[in-house]
């Protein structure tokens, strides 16, 4: 069960529900002069228009940004008819959806068609079907917190759900039952962990029963749409929260199983600590090394470092539990898992090239690293150092303060290292000392794979023995020719 799942919610007073309208009220007048300018122009062609949904929960919440949501009676083509002149910029990719968007002073608007949305509950395609009121519109969002309105620019508020009670409390629920819900669109499932890692929300027990029940749905919408409701999940204040509702209603099953599947079982013969809450540890330590925002990439790496483990378990004498080049197996399992998933190949190359160098660090305390080693690890990170670096801290999840505290200092006197190296030479672009040009002249050969072949091998040397000078790369490069036949 979730962290916020066990926390009990009072019903919000009378005087709390006041101070969430009146904030809401103080968020609107911030933006009113656009939108009550937009709901004039609408009432002036004779249609309604109402900012909606995430605006207002955001604008009760206090947080209302520059994307605004509003709903409307006119349909797009009377949309773009009213809005011709008086937006700065148009954009109509989603009419055929009853969406039209435009920007104006600065905002972001979308203007919706009222509309009663559903799937057809067999294929992944929406039935766009327009509806007739607010109230119709208002029946089809998928959780009453994202179900009331405030028209423009009477800023008159309805709420048929009482979704700013439940804002208030901080529950989850669906404006009518969540079955038929979750039927019309599945993927309301993956939002409804979403909001709860993103608001810190509590699932009420009917919406999550429905959760574990319908989970195998999920099967009817895009790899592309689950993708990006992962990303904004991963992306929020308390991604963990999510994550567990997803694994206890068996919705990571759907589309991410290798997450389930690090909930190892552990036998009396063999024991060693729950790689899945170790997993979840690793994400809030990573979260917490952060710098600039939420970094997307070094989440999902803490996520999946160690997915590989499952399939390379083994067992030796006296009962002691082994993960042999489970990085290796995890880059792998990521790589496919991403692929799957749709994710752009930048994103999946750096995700599974963190899951991949996880391990490097380890045996440095040993001893063992040369200048050679070190020169190789920030080679082979590349850009990725800096996560790495983040990643490798966050997996040191011991609660034995002795050998934490020890694996701190190893990695601080590495990065030190690093620096060292750095200082005296050029890391980030470790080149051999001989370019293409220079060996073509210099072995007196044309451009092709041998310049190749004798460029990796410059390049060997340098990671090995760092810079030569020219006259030693050239006696190498000769050395190494004459071994060819060259």
């Amino acid at each position: 069960m979730s962290e916020t799942a066990n926390t009990v919610s009072t019903p919000p007073t009378n005087r709390e529900l006041t101070t969430a309208q009146r904030r809401a009220v103080a968020e609107l007048m911030r933006v009113s002069p656009v939108a009550d300018e937009l709901g004039r122009r609408f009432a002036a062609a004779g249609h309604e228009l109402h900012l909606v949904g995430g605006s207002v929960r955001d604008a009760l919440l206090g947080r209302l940004g520059d994307d605004l949501d509003f709903c409307t009676d006119a349909k797009p083509e009377q949309t773009l008819a009213i809005i011709k002149g008086w937006a700065e910029a148009i954009w109509t990719t989603g009419q055929e959806f009853g969406t039209i968007g435009l920007q104006r002073g600065g905002l972001r608007l979308e203007v919706t068609t009222f509309r009663a949305e559903a799937y057809d509950r067999v294929s992944r395609n929406p039935i766009v079907k327009y509806g007739t009121s607010l109230d119709d519109d208002l029946r089809r969002r998928d959780f009453t917190v994202n179900a009331m309105a405030v028209s423009v620019p009477g800023h008159v508020f309805a709420d048929p759900h009482g979704g700013l009670a439940d804002l208030a409390a901080r529950k989850l629920r669906t404006p009518g039952t969540p079955q038929e819900s979750f039927a019309d669109d599945p993927l309301r499932m993956l939002r409804a962990a979403r909001f709860a890692a993103q608001l810190r929300f509590e699932v009420v027990p009917p919406v999550r029963a429905a959760m574990e029940a319908m989970s195998a749905d999920l099967g009817r919408i895009t790899a592309e749409r689950i993708r990006d409701e992962l990303v904004k999940l991963m992306s929020s204040a308390d991604p963990v929260t999510g994550l567990r509702l997803l694994v206890d209603t068996g919705l990571a099953d759907q589309f991410l199983p290798e997450l389930a599947g690090l909930r190892l079982e552990i036998d009396e013969h063999a024991q060693h600590k729950d790689v899945y809450e170790h997993t979840l540890t690793v994400v809030r330590n990573a979260i917490a090394l952060e710098t600039d925002g939420p970094d997307f990439v070094l989440r999902l790496a803490a996520l999946m470092h160690d997915v590989g483990k499952p399939a390379t378990k083994a067992v030796g004498t006296g009962g002691r539990v082994s993960f042999h080049h489970h990085e290796v197996v995890g880059a792998r399992l990521t790589k496919q898992r991403m692929q799957a998933l749709k994710f752009p190949k930048d994103v999946i190359s750096a995700v599974s090239g963190l899951v991949a160098l996880h391990l490097r660090f380890y045996g440095y305390g040993r001893g063992e690293w040369t200048d050679s080693a070190v020169r190789r690890y920030v080679t082979d990170a590349g850009d990725l150092l800096d996560r790495l670096h983040k990643l490798t801290r966050s997996d040191v999840t011991t609660r034995n303060r002795r050998k934490a505290a020890a694996l701190a200092a190893d990695y601080t006197a590495l990065e030190e290292r690093i620096s060292r190296i750095a200082a005296e030479e050029d890391l980030a672009r470790v080149r051999p000392d001989l370019d293409g040009n220079e060996i073509m002249k210099l072995l007196g050969i044309p451009p092709g794979p041998l310049v190749g072949k004798a460029w990796r091998h410059l390049k060997e040397l340098r990671l090995d023995r760092g810079p030569l000078t020219h006259e030693e790369a050239e006696a190498e490069l000769r050395r190494w020719a004459a071994e060819q036949g060259v």
